[in-house]
C-alpha cells in the first residue's frame, strides 16, 4: 500500500520553547477566574516532589477581588502574566485554572513589548485556549495544551503525569495514543497542532490572537455546553473560514455535553464533509484523564491506528545560555502591579 504522505512537505513547529529541568522557578498564576484554594496548594505539592519550585502570583490568591467569576482586575492579572514572562528567573508558566476572563486578559496586554522574546512553555486548557493562540499568533510560540497546577476530576494522577513528562522529558511525549479513540473520518495527515476549548477558538475568531486552522491539526473540545450550541460553534468555524485548508481534526471529550452518540453525530455533520481525517473520544480535555496536548507542533494524525505522532519534541533540550537566573521568591506585597 503505498504511503498517502509521500512528497507531502514537513509542517514547520513554531518556536518551541526550552525543556523544564529540576530546580526550575515557574510561575503559578491564573488570568481567569479565581482558583480553589486546597486544589492549589494540592498542586503546588505536587510540583514540589516533582523538582520544580512553583512562584505564586497575587492573581492565584485572589478570591474574587474585582468580579466573583475574576481572579482580580484585568491589570491585575495581565501584570502577572507580563512579570512572569519577562522575568529571567522564570522558567515557565503554569496556569493556576481557567474559567473566564483570558480575553479581558488578553485585550490588556502589551504584546508589542514582549516581541523578541526568548520563549517560554505557557501551560494550561480550558480558557487558557486563549492566551495559548495569543503566544503563537503574536510571539511565536509553541505552548502545552494540558491539566492544570490546581487539578481535579479523573484520575487528577494521570493528568498531572502527562504534564510533567511534556515539561520535564519531551523526548519521552512524541508518541501519543489515544486508545479509545475511533475515527468519524479515516486516513493519515500531517500538520501544525493547534486548538482546544471550542468556546474559546470560536470567540477568538475575528481577533487579532485568533490562530487559523489551515494547514493544521485541530484539537477541539468542550464541556456542559447543549447540543445546539455545539452544532452553532461549529457551524461558526465553518461560516467564518476557519476551516478553510485545515490538515485533520482531533476530537477530545464533550463532558456534560449530552449523549456521546448525539455529539458524535454532530461532528460528522460539522467535520465529516471536510474531506480530512476526524477522529473522536481522544483523551484530552474536561472530565477524563487528560493526555497533553502540545500547540504549534508538528506532528502526523493516523485517525485509523489513533495515534499523534510529533515530528519534533514538544519542548528542546535547554542551552547552557538559558539557564534562568535566580531570584527572591514573589510574594503579593513585592509583585508590581503598575508593569502595564
Amino acid at each position: 500500500m503505498s504511503n498517502p504522505l509521500a512528497g507531502d512537505p514537513r509542517p514547520a513547529s513554531l518556536r518551541r520553547p526550552p525543556a523544564l529541568v529540576p530546580g526550575d522557578r515557574v510561575a503559578v498564576l491564573t488570568i481567569s477566574s479565581p482558583v480553589d484554594q486546597d486544589a492549589l496548594s494540592a498542586g503546588l505539592d505536587t510540583l514540589r516532589f516533582a523538582g520544580l519550585e512553583p512562584v505564586v502570583y497575587p492573581s492565584a490568591r485572589d478570591v474574587g477581588s474585582f468580579r466573583p467569576y475574576l481572579a482580580g482586575d484585568d491589570a491585575r492579572r495581565a501584570g502577572d502574566l507580563l512579570a512572569a514572562l519577562t522575568d529571567p528567573g522564570i522558567a515557565g508558566i503554569l496556569f493556576a485554572c481557567g474559567g473566564s476572563g483570558s480575553q479581558r486578559t488578553i485585550e490588556t496586554m502589551p504584546w508589542d513589548t514582549l516581541v523578541g522574546l526568548q520563549p517560554k512553555i505557557l501551560a494550561g486548557y480550558s480558557d487558557v485556549t486563549a492566551i495559548l493562540e495569543a503566544v503563537a499568533v503574536k510571539l511565536g510560540w509553541s505552548s502545552l495544551l494540558s491539566t492544570m497546577v490546581a487539578t481535579s476530576g479523573v484520575r487528577p494522577h494521570y493528568s498531572y503525569g502527562s504534564m510533567l513528562r511534556t515539561l520535564m522529558r519531551p523526548e519521552q511525549a512524541t508518541t501519543i495514543c489515544y486508545p479509545d479513540a475511533v475515527p468519524i473520518r479515516a486516513g493519515r495527515a500531517r500538520g501544525m497542532t493547534l486548538g482546544g476549548c471550542l468556546t474559546l477558538l470560536a470567540s477568538s475568531i475575528g481577533t487579532d490572537s485568533s490562530l487559523p486552522a489551515s494547514g493544521g491539526i485541530l484539537l477541539i473540545e468542550e464541556t456542559e455546553e447543549e447540543d445546539y450550541r455545539l452544532d452553532r460553534m461549529l457551524t461558526q468555524l465553518r461560516r467564518s473560514g476557519y476551516l478553510r485548508d485545515v490538515a485533520a481534526v482531533i476530537a477530545g471529550t464533550f463532558t456534560d455535553c449530552g449523549e456521546q452518540a448525539a455529539v458524535e453525530q454532530i461532528l460528522a455533520e460539522r467535520l465529516g464533509d471536510l474531506g480530512v481525517p476526524v477522529l473522536a473520544r481522544a483523551n484530552v480535555g474536561h472530565g477524563c484523564p487528560f493526555q497533553a496536548f502540545p500547540i504549534g507542533v508538528a506532528a502526523e494524525l493516523d485517525a485509523d491506528a489513533g495515534t499523534l505522532t510529533l515530528l519534533d519534541p514538544p519542548l528542546r533540550p535547554r542551552s547552557a545560555a538559558e539557564a534562568p537566573a535566580t531570584g527572591a521568591a514573589i510574594t503579593a506585597s513585592s509583585q508590581p502591579q503598575g508593569a502595564l
